[in-house]
């Protein structure tokens, strides 16, 4: 299998009331271009950790990923960030949109940070916002969504920068089985047309084996499920 992802030897662990906790140990895992995977385990397992080591937003103790052959953990502080900011998507499971500016507003945020066209930028908000079936709601704050359309928004807001490889931590966390499938079928939609590279993490099975890859974390490494 060819991979624009891998990551070995990983390593990460804390400390809790002076105790040490290793969450990933030896953690090896392979992504193709295109894949869509599940990351399953049972609570506490790491699944998370592991998502923020691959998203960079925390840095393992010991391993390295590469990413379409180049060394994510060699690069420098300025380098990581801006690999972070155009390569990854990130959804988690609370949408963590900003109350005082509209879904349109919050789907072109990141490239409007970038000081991106706006005019473009909002123009592609809106494209995302169709594709995730709200073009209605574009001028309606995070107030007036439901949880759902919540969800759908951040989904858009993850894809704003067209990047390389998407990481949902629990996206369907928070929402009702009806809902959540909805958001389960947009992800698998996302990855057949537009063929987005994703990992999703989730305690739903049913989720994880609707995926074409399933990985379990256990014992602090990740296996194929």
């Amino acid at each position: 299998m060819s991979s624009f992802l891998e990551v070995a030897h990983i390593q990460k662990s804390y400390f809790l009331n002076g105790k040490r906790i290793d969450v990933l140990r030896d953690v090896n895992v392979k992504i193709a271009q295109g894949e869509l995977v599940s990351l399953v385990g049972a609570s506490g397992s790491g699944k998370s950790t592991f998502l923020h080591v691959v998203g960079t937003l925390d840095m393992p103790a010991a391993g390295t990923m590469h990413f379409k052959g180049k060394s994510v953990f060699e690069m420098n502080d300025a380098e990581v960030a801006e690999f972070r900011n155009r390569t990854i998507g990130f959804v988690f499971q609370s949408h963590f949109l900003l109350p005082e500016f509209t879904a349109e507003e919050n789907v072109a945020m990141p490239a409007l940070i970038l000081r991106e066209d706006r005019k473009k930028s909002f123009k592609r908000a809106r494209e995302l916002l169709e594709r995730v079936g709200l073009a209605q709601r574009a001028e309606h704050k995070p107030g007036e969504l439901s949880g759902g359309e919540s969800q759908r928004v951040a989904l858009a807001r993850a894809l704003m920068l067209k990047p390389d490889l998407l990481l949902a931590d629990e996206p369907t966390g928070n929402l009702d089985p009806a809902t959540g499938e909805g958001i389960h079928a947009l992800l698998r939609e996302m990855n057949k047309d537009l063929g987005i590279t994703a990992v999703v993490v989730t305690h739903n099975e049913a989720l994880a084996q609707s995926l074409p890859r399933r990985l379990r974390l256990k014992d602090g490494q990740v296996v194929d499920a």
